[in-house]
């Protein structure tokens, strides 16, 4: 587990009082329980974004010597773009938007500690200048007061380290599997259909659901035209598109079918409101929803049913969003159309994808590349 690092980590800046400084702050104690998957592998979701917020705010912290004294309180601020482009300088950040820095590291810190009256981030919108709340960096033991800044600098460092070793393992892997021979494909096969599952990270989730349905659906073919005549309609393949990062949380919509204009989300939460703000967005228009889960479309359909008709009040707004789920897509269906697919001869071209996609999202380089 990484709590073994941080604790390595506090040793070797405070000694014997490192264990109650772990136990007692906070703040440890958040980056602890999001630091959970760093040793799980590539498949374990990554917090890069809220950990980058703590790091840039912290670092501007140091950089201005409040770690050894002087009043934090009276400090103007770091401006918003310093720390939003040195965010996007770090390790997996170059994608990252202001949302934790805005909001949702402190909401998530609220959730997760709701008896502790404090939030990591201060700002005054008006004049784009951000502070860190001092308090999560200064610990009490007895009567001596600890700032855990530094440590907290060298935690996430690690962390990032430790996520990119694991990413690095993860295409190594992948690549191996693309240069062995045809007769070991089966190897190829179960290395893909382990990761659909439910604990598999989100984004790796989405990336693999993308790269199963693409080829799915990419020898499916449609006929259309504007006119009611044979000579004049047209024959077009169906082409899934991926529209965006994943896990963006900018309002987009995942995949999107072309010509048919389907739409496609990708979600692991059961958070019913989830759903109908996806449906919203797009102003009702169908939607189907690929869902990281193993339960059956109809327990998943029926839950979905059973908390609007909780929520809401009147059956013919429950209705009106229930008929905009076009499809439900799990991790059996996924399953079964990975098995079609590989029939047809497109095993490698789905680790293709899943490669290429992989590079993109988690921001990377190959050191050859630079070369």
């Amino acid at each position: 587990m990484f709590t073994t690092k941080i604790k390595e980590i506090l040793k070797k800046h405070f000694g014997e009082n490192a264990e109650e400084i772990f136990t007692n702050s906070p703040l440890i104690q958040y980056i602890n329980r999001k630091t959970r998957s760093a040793n799980k592998g590539s498949k374990a979701r990554g917090s890069f974004a809220n950990f980058y917020a703590i790091y840039v705010l912290v670092e501007d912290y140091i950089a201005n010597k409040f770690h050894e004294g002087g009043d934090y309180s009276i400090y103007e601020g770091a401006l918003f773009n310093k720390l939003f482009q040195r965010q996007r300088e770090l390790p997996f950040g170059d994608k990252l938007q202001n949302h934790a820095l805005n909001n949702r590291l402190n909401a998530e810190f609220e959730n997760l500690f709701p008896t502790i009256d404090m939030v990591p981030i201060s700002r005054i919108a008006e004049s784009e200048r951000y502070w860190f709340n001092q308090k999560l960096l200064k610990v009490k033991i007895g009567r001596s007061e600890f700032d855990i800044a530094i440590p907290i600098i060298e935690i996430i460092d690690e962390y990032a380290k430790t996520k990119r070793e694991s990413f690095e393992r993860f295409l190594e892997k992948c690549e191996e599997l693309q240069r062995l021979k045809p007769n070991k494909h089966d190897e190829v096969e179960t290395f893909i259909a382990s990761l659909l599952e439910p604990n598999v990270d989100a984004r790796l989730f989405e990336i693999v659901s993308y790269s199963i349905l693409k080829y799915y659906y990419h020898d499916q073919k449609i006929y259309w035209g504007y006119e009611f005549k044979l000579e004049s309609l047209k024959e077009e393949n169906l082409i899934l598109y991926k529209t965006g990062r994943t896990n963006a949380n900018d309002g987009g919509i995942d995949f999107v079918m072309k010509p048919l204009g389907r739409f496609f989300q990708v979600t692991e939460t059961w958070d019913l409101k989830k759903y109908f703000l996806d449906i919203d967005k797009i102003q009702k228009y169908p939607i189907t929803f690929v869902i990281k889960s193993s339960e059956s479309i109809e327990n998943l359909k029926r839950g979905i049913e059973e908390n609007a008709n909780r929520i809401y009040s009147v059956k013919a707004i429950v209705q009106k969003y229930m008929a905009c789920i076009e499809d439900v897509i799990n991790i059996p269906t996924l399953s079964g159309i990975f098995k079609d697919i590989v029939g047809l001869g497109y095993l490698n071209k789905v680790l293709e994808e899943i490669v290429s996609q992989s590079k993109v999202e988690f921001n990377y380089r190959d050191p050859e590349d630079d070369k």
